[in-house]
């Protein structure tokens, strides 16, 4: 008996199968074969299973690998000269199967075999399969281990710094390693060392820098990554204003411009408090006072630490380390807080910019809506305080100024600001305006331009997204309830508009910080030469000048 046998690869599916009209067997149905192509599959797997068909393929195997002519009928022939078969009927001692033509290396579909039930148990699959590709690991719990070659490099270098009678170092010779080694701002020294110096000797040795350096995989970590695990509680997933500390208090004792605060102690502490009050201020933007490493990531923290690490002169660090910047904020504190004790009323907070707010606005700012005052004293707003207001009133362009100033509008807190609260506001501004006999502008004049500057998605409320979206919202804000800004803006003062194109890089607060710098030192000037004296204030708490 004849058998024909063809191979069909189908063209959707891509699965290997039979065609069971081209097996030539009267005593089974073709029809039920067509239905049921599995005893199709479990015939040739029991010939496959023949003593007889093992002896068939080894020496078509011989015969392929010396050469020779392949007979694939007349090895099979002899095989069952041998032995009795199985299926006579079924296979005749002189036809067997073709042999199942073996899939090109080339061909696309060597690569894309499936793994159904018929494919798997298909005796014509193809027999050469696909290189499985071996997707390496990305994902560390711990950390991405450091490089066999990373690792032998740095050891070099860490036996060089640690080739000393103590096998380790002190904190004050520590800085070597975190500039070389680790690659981080010096001033980031004590918080590393103490970090490995768990048990408080004095003395970090060369194995326990490895063990926490190298095989804590800190290594691989990039650097924001590595300041946040330096910088953290052990039992925390955030950093908080008193992680920042040590950092700032190392900065203040090793940076060449702050050598001249190292005799006044109390400034000092207002510095580094100032400094941790912008950082969480611009990176914190949930507000809650822990700062998560996607925060800090997001962040210019990192950069500005280098910029300062590396520039000699701490006023050209804007971010966050000016001390000039520090200087302007705290005389503006002092100078609204009559009494010294530390805390402002909403009476001395008026007085901000000479009466530039309405009373509408201060009173939202103490009824603690845009933020939950530091202070615990009812009615007082604190220097923590004192700082976010300054920084939002100066430079509303900024992400954590609209967010400030938007919940100060928001009176019934929905998330929109509706034109009745908006006009809420500027009827006061409407008020003084008449009282200061200048020409009064109607609010529904006023509500077209603001619907002009910020073009928000609907035109009966404006949203969050809409005032960040526009670079204009600052000016929105002054028209509600700043009128001298309001006034400047309405006039459009050129010598502003040509410092601002002059230097785009610097913000609002950065043109502020730097003229309102340049007054108050001119007025110190003054002050020392009609007193003789550069004692201005005899308060414990004056401020350097």
């Amino acid at each position: 008996m004849s058998l024909s046998l063809k191979m069909e690869i189908d063209t959707m599916d891509d699965v290997t199968c039979l065609d069971p009209e081209l097996l030539q067997l009267p005593e089974v149905s073709p029809f039920a074969l067509k239905t049921s192509p599995q005893i199709v599959e479990d015939l040739f797997a029991q010939w496959l299973s023949l003593p007889e068909t093992g002896h068939l393929v080894k020496s078509l195997i011989d015969d392929a690998r010396a050469g020779t002519a392949v007979n694939a009928c007349a090895n099979f022939s002899n095989g069952n000269a041998v032995g009795s078969n199985s299926f006579p009927s079924m296979f005749s001692s002189a036809s067997a199967p073709p042999l199942s033509p073996r899939s090109s290396s080339g061909s696309p579909r060597s690569s894309k075999q499936k793994s159904s039930p018929s494919a798997l148990g298909s005796p014509l699959k193809l027999l050469s399969e696909s290189m499985q590709e071996v997707i390496p690991q990305f994902y560390f719990h711990n950390g991405r281990p450091p490089t066999k070659e990373l690792k032998e490099q740095h050891l070099s270098e860490i036996n060089i710094l640690f080739d000393n009678p103590l096998n380790g170092l002190k904190i004050d010779e520590f800085k070597t390693v975190t500039k070389e080694v680790c690659k981080l701002p010096s001033f980031l020294s004590s918080a590393l060392f103490r970090k490995i110096d768990v048990d408080c000797v004095g003395l970090v040795t060369r194995d326990a820098f490895i063990k926490y350096w190298m095989d804590g995989n800190m290594l691989t970590m990039d650097i924001a990554t590595q300041i946040f695990e330096i910088l953290k509680r052990p039992d925390q997933s955030y950093l908080t204003q008193v992680d920042f500390k040590p950092v700032v208090r190392e900065l203040l004792a090793t940076h060449p411009g702050l050598k001249f605060l190292r005799n006044t102690p109390e400034f000092q502490d207002r510095y580094a408090e100032t400094v941790i009050y912008r950082i969480f201020y611009t990176m914190n933007r949930s507000g809650n006072g822990r700062l998560t490493l996607r925060e800090l990531k997001c962040g210019e923290l990192i950069s500005a630490m280098e910029h300062a690490d590396e520039e000699e002169d701490i006023n050209k660090v804007l971010r966050y380390f000016s001390y000039e910047h520090f200087y302007v904020i705290y005389c503006k504190f002092w100078e609204l807080d009559t009494d010294h004790d530390f805390f402002i009323d909403r009476e001395s907070l008026i007085r901000y910019g000479n009466h530039a707010l309405t009373y509408r606005i201060v009173d939202r700012i103490f009824s603690q809506a845009p933020r939950k005052f530091s202070s615990e004293l009812e009615g007082k707003m604190g220097y923590e305080d004192f700082v976010y207001f300054m920084l939002s009133e100066e430079d509303k362009s900024s992400g954590p100024s609209i967010e400030y100033w938007f919940k100060c509008i928001d009176l019934d807190g929905n998330g929109v600001l509706t034109p009745n609260e908006m006009q809420f506001f500027y009827e006061e501004q409407l008020h003084r305006m008449e009282c200061l006999a200048l020409e009064p502008v109607l609010f529904e004049d006023i509500l077209c331009q603001i619907i002009d500057m910020i073009a928000p998605e609907r035109e009966d409320c404006i949203t969050l997204r809409d005032l960040k979206g526009s670079k204009l919202s600052g000016n929105v804000f002054n028209i509600l309830f700043n009128l001298h800004k309001f006034m400047a803006f309405e006039t459009r003062d050129p010598f502003l508009i040509r410092q601002e194109r002059e230097d785009p890089t610097l913000t609002e607060w950065d043109r502020f910080a730097h003229r309102e710098y340049i007054r108050l030192s001119m007025e110190e000037d003054v002050e020392d030469a009609s007193n003789g004296s550069a004692d201005v204030w005899d308060e414990s708490l004056e401020a350097p000048f």
